[in-house]
């Protein structure tokens, strides 16, 4: 199915800040825009619905530790002593 893509008078391109350069179209779900300059692209659902949130991973994840099904928690930081160990003795040359 071919798209009638149609220039948008007025329109400056987000990326380049060209004017008259900005096309759009729309097909079954969806309204894109595209620029001839630069090639940047763009579009939003019609229906209004928000876009699909970043799928979820281990990394990305609202804290709850996955394998156990709790709320991940980071380890307490404890702080460390250094002693001098008295049997290491520097020896001049």
């Amino acid at each position: 199915m071919s798209h009638v893509k149609r220039f948008v008078a007025g329109v400056v391109c987000p990326r380049c800040a060209e004017m008259d350069s900005t096309r759009m179209y729309r097909d079954d779900e969806r309204e894109h825009r595209e620029c001839v300059k630069c090639g940047f692209e763009d579009s939003m659902r019609l229906d209004g619905r928000p876009e699909p949130k970043e799928l979820e991973t281990r990394v990305s994840s609202d804290g709850v530790d996955p394998l156990k099904n709790t709320p991940a928690t980071e380890p307490e930081a404890q702080p460390l002593q250094f002693f001098v160990n008295p049997n290491l003795q520097k020896k001049d040359h």
